[in-house]
């Protein structure tokens, strides 16, 4: 049974950063694409960072781009999302995803598991 825990989020004023984390257990992070979506209040989900399995060709979107990095630790079986210089327009909930297929979409749909989602509120 795969199962991915986020956690990392919180409150954050604008300027700073924070570091989300999310743990996969039951599948191995090297044989599935990784994503990492959020979704604000009235808002639809909407991908932010991605990693296919392979780990090379990582994508980010262009509202975070410059900002925000997604890497993963094989050893412990974790993907982060590094958010630097977060903006107000940033709180969301943001949740980890995996696609087995490997590839990564910006779809939702595309994934197979998600996380529970974690909140980043950013003040101004």
């Amino acid at each position: 049974q795969t199962q991915l825990v986020e956690s990392g989020g919180g409150l954050v004023q604008a300027g700073g950063s924070l570091r989300l984390s999310c743990v996969v257990s039951g599948r191995s992070i090297s044989t599935v694409a990784m994503g990492w979506f959020r979704q604000a209040p009235g808002k639809e989900r909407e991908l932010v960072a991605a990693v296919p399995w392979s780990g090379s060709s990582a994508y980010v979107s262009d509202s975070v781009k410059g900002r925000f990095t997604i890497f993963r630790d094989g050893l412990k079986n974790t993907v982060y999302l590094q958010m630097n210089n977060l903006k107000p327009e940033d709180t969301a909930v943001y949740y980890c995803a995996a696609d087995r297929s490997g590839l990564g979409s910006s779809s939702s749909q595309q994934y197979d598991y998600w996380g529970q989602g974690t909140q980043v509120t950013v003040s101004s």
